[in-house]
């Protein structure tokens, strides 16, 4: 199987309009498409939204009964969809299914106006599945025929070029399981390992990757501490292991932090004591000056190759589940290993401020 990207996340929501409205004004997007009824999306609304590489769907129900109402009710807003770009989607579908992966819809051909789009679906290993995409035509319309184009003028200075990963919060005992699947059957590659404690709580975790790190998915599964951390609490609110956050590539984090809370996005604040001991940590800052980075609390780690950013958004959503992340790299193929460990605080202060 080859895969070359991750070709859009499509969200379940209660208001896809709202939803919508939410990331082209808050994040940055603009509306490409829209479907529904009247472009044969029975029971469902949908809107693409687009920002430099990075495509995300939108999808709401019209009515209580139907898969998009049921998963919306069970779990809140969340990633349904991760859909994976591959050359030959008879192929992927085949022998994802030899594989032992469950076919939910066969290769089918969405073709209009000249252009063609092959799409199959199959489940992934928890709540969530993977449609194949196959694009005769990369510039052309989203899915020919199921969705019509919205003229939605010309666009702003993007905040994002593009998804750097998206990643998983799984029950306890789920994580080798779970790189099973993508190692065994879908054929993404292990690349790396991290265990987190904080004084209350941790993780474990395993990065796959496919396509040259393209596609991207750290898995985290809790383990046992003191008190429930930030992923029980996902898991508990959300009913069971999925998506716990998308990141999103900036070319510059700090302009990116600035519009976003600009647009009133909320960030998580950095632990106490983060930035006081960051030089001790990691050397010399180079061109990032401290007092600029704890402004704007962006998380700095280095690796081998190179210098990581990151920053994450408080969660939206009612029930306090999907959030996002925008991470910068110099270069870093890490995922911030030191930075997990300051997430962690982070959320813990959250969620003891939200309960207190």
């Amino acid at each position: 199987m080859e895969f070359t990207r991750v070709d859009h996340a499509e969200l379940f929501v209660g208001d896809a309009a709202l939803s919508a409205y939410f990331f082209c004004h808050a994040f940055g997007f603009r509306m490409v498409a829209s479907g529904g009824p009247e472009t044969g999306l029975a029971g469902r609304r949908s809107f693409v939204l687009e920002q430099g590489d990075a495509r995300l769907v939108v999808t709401s129900a019209l009515g209580a009964g139907g898969e998009v109402a049921a998963y919306v009710r069970t779990h809140g807003d969340g990633v349904r969809d991760i859909a994976l770009a591959t050359p030959d989607v008879h192929k992927a579908f085949r022998e994802a299914v030899s594989r032992g992966a469950r076919g939910v819809s066969e290769p089918f051909v969405h073709e209009a106006n000249g252009q063609r789009v092959v799409k199959a679906t199959i489940s992934g290993p928890g709540t969530w599945v993977h449609s194949l995409i196959q694009r005769d035509t990369p510039s052309g319309a989203f899915l020919p025929g199921a969705y019509l184009p919205v003229d939605a003028g010309p666009s702003g200075a993007a905040l994002f070029s593009g998804v750097d990963h998206l990643a998983f919060a799984l029950e306890r005992g789920q994580l080798l399981d779970t790189v099973g699947f993508y190692v065994d059957v879908l054929g993404f590659e292990q690349t790396h390992q991290e265990d987190v404690r904080t004084e209350y709580s941790g993780m474990s975790s395993r990065v796959v990757q496919a396509a040259k790190g393209r596609v991207c998915f750290p898995l985290q599964e809790p383990v046992s501490g003191a008190r429930r951390g930030q992923l029980e609490d996902f898991i508990d609110a959300h009913g069971g292991a999925g998506v716990q956050h998308l990141a999103f590539l900036a070319d510059d984090i700090s302009r990116a932090v600035d519009g976003l809370t600009q647009r009133g996005v909320k960030l998580l604040d950095a632990p106490r004591g983060y930035y006081e001991g960051l030089e001790t940590r990691l050397g010399s800052l180079g061109p990032f000056r401290r007092e600029l980075l704890q402004e704007r609390n962006i998380l700095m780690d280095r690796d081998a190759w190179g210098v990581l950013l990151q920053v994450f958004t408080r969660s939206q959503h009612a029930r306090r589940t999907l959030f996002f992340e925008v991470i910068q790299r110099q270069q870093a193929r890490g995922f911030g290993g030191a930075n997990i460990q300051a997430l962690y605080a982070a959320k813990e202060q959250e969620a003891a401020r939200a309960a207190g």
